[in-house]
């Protein structure tokens, strides 16, 4: 059975793709079945994964809407033992076509009965809010990884995240577990980054991963050539971080 983990955090720009698209190469890497949930309307997990979005002929929107089962949406990739249920521009209309649906919140849970014997871990990719998408993921969600970047504005919005997190397993999934914080975009150069990280493990003790991951330019190009950091440049900082992140995530299941 498959351990689910979506990638949350309402706030843009914090490496959310990026850590999924990432942990989920290095932890394919290492072997364990993957599927990678694309349910950001962006679809930037499913283009960073080498895939073209508009070509998809079923998707993580038809799967919500109940057109087809999610197994019959799952594509492989370039990577052994990685699998990806793509996203498309249609996954934005979802947000309303869901809200008056008795069953809203659970589609993506529901959805995911059809997959979880196939895989060891599922990662959901989550958009940058905290409507409709991304209260199916964490509904659907065993656990709860929480990408934060090294800058100040990151740490507003850390903390209505976990208190939404805190309201949803009272309400509607109280299994739901915060595996950890993990810092990107770690600047060793900048003092605001390290005044970050500091922070962050004074008041969030016990909940940050040890491995940080860093600014790197080749983590930001991989996704234009359609490939995780591992098969871009496997020997770039933020390539080996993502594997060393993988191996301490693995060491805690």
């Amino acid at each position: 059975m498959a351990r689910i983990i979506s990638i949350a955090n309402q706030k843009g720009g914090v490496g959310k793709t990026t850590t999924a698209v990432n942990l989920g190469a290095s932890l394919a890497a290492a072997e364990k079945s993957i599927l990678i949930v694309d349910l950001d309307p962006q679809a930037n997990a499913t283009s960073g994964l080498g895939l073209d979005s508009s070509t998809m002929v079923r998707s993580s929107y038809d799967v919500l809407i109940g057109d087809c089962e999610a197994k019959d949406a799952v594509v492989t990739t370039a990577l052994d033992f990685l699998d990806v249920l793509p996203a498309h521009r249609d996954l934005a209309g979802a947000e309303v076509e869901l809200v008056q649906a008795e069953d809203r919140a659970t589609r993506l849970k529901t959805a995911m009965r059809s997959v979880t014997d196939q895989y060891e871990f599922i990662i959901i990719d989550c958009p940058p809010s905290l409507g409709m998408l991304t209260l199916n993921a964490l509904c659907a969600a065993d656990a709860v990884i929480v990408p934060l970047q090294c800058e100040y504005y990151a740490l507003e919005g850390l903390a209505r995240l976990l208190e939404t997190i805190g309201i949803l397993r009272s309400d509607l999934n109280s299994n739901l577990v915060i595996d950890g914080i993990v810092l990107t975009m770690y600047d060793k150069r900048n003092n605001l980054s390290r005044q970050v990280e500091k922070e962050v493990r004074e008041n969030f003790d016990g909940r940050v991963f040890k491995t940080i991951i860093p600014r790197n330019v080749k983590l930001s190009e991989s996704p234009s050539f359609g490939k995780p950091a591992l098969l871009y440049d496997v020997r770039s900082p933020g390539s080996q971080q993502y594997l060393k992140f993988a191996q301490e995530y693995l060491a805690i299941q």
